[in-house]
């Protein structure tokens, strides 16, 4: 990640829950990467400010979070709750490389993967309340080992309104792994075990991450500017 360097990237120690693993941490200062030296869909031009980690390094950074999580939750069958729309690449992907080192490994893990949808944000802006769309049944996850899969978690209010649902059924274990980590004004925001990166306080699009379901289709995540905002807005 040698990319990241510049950007005064470290490995953060996380004193948050479960193992407090740490992640790669982006200062407020990295000004990105200019857009014109990647490709990205030519009907998002014009639509974006720079890249702010690129495709490459987010899948070598999950493969490291795989790792991670064999080491400490291997020999279990794990119940895989994967949060929708945006954690749906970060889960797939997450998930294949666990099962890549399951193959290898006398750590073996068994998964079964489920979905949740949540929203919590209409355009830019967060909602004041969490919706749990779908599947809102977690009596199945009585004694369970649950490992929930976000793409982002900012002030922590969403996560933790799903976590107080699944908690209420008595799981045996919960983790949580999200790609993104939000750095925000609160001092008590909600941490999870195991995240990717820490970002500054940015809307960010791409690698599933959308803007009002656009930008699904960007491969490396970006920060949107203001144009592409007016431009999709509902």
């Amino acid at each position: 990640m040698a990319g990241l360097s510049g950007a005064e990237a470290r490995e953060a120690e996380a004193p948050g829950r479960g193992s407090g693993r740490g992640g790669v941490v982006i200062s407020d200062d990295w000004p990105g990467y200019s857009l014109d030296l990647f490709s990205y869909p030519q009907h998002y031009y014009g639509d974006l400010d720079y890249v702010l980690i690129p495709h490459g390094i987010i899948v070598d950074r999950i493969e490291r979070l795989a790792k991670d999580i064999m080491q400490d939750i291997g020999y279990n069958d794990i119940v895989v709750l994967c949060v929708l729309k945006g954690g749906y690449k970060f889960c797939a992907d997450l998930v294949e490389h666990i099962k890549n080192l399951s193959r290898n490994s006398e750590r073996f893990i068994s998964m079964k993967v489920d979905f949740v949808r949540l929203k919590s944000y209409c355009n830019d802006q967060s909602m004041q309340d969490t919706q749990i769309i779908g599947e809102d049944d977690f009596s199945k996850l009585a004694g369970k080992n649950v490992l929930i899969v976000e793409d982002i978690i900012g002030t922590g209010r969403t996560m933790r309104a799903l976590l107080n649902n699944i908690e209420k059924c008595k799981p045996k274990m919960v983790k949580v792994a999200s790609l993104l980590l939000k750095r925000t004004s609160q001092p008590d925001g909600y941490r999870p075990d195991y995240y990717g990166f820490e970002i500054p306080d940015l809307f960010v699009v791409g690698y599933a991450l959308d803007y009002n379901e656009y930008f699904r289709d960007l491969n490396h995540l970006c920060v949107i500017n203001n144009h592409g905002k007016a431009k999709y807005r509902v």
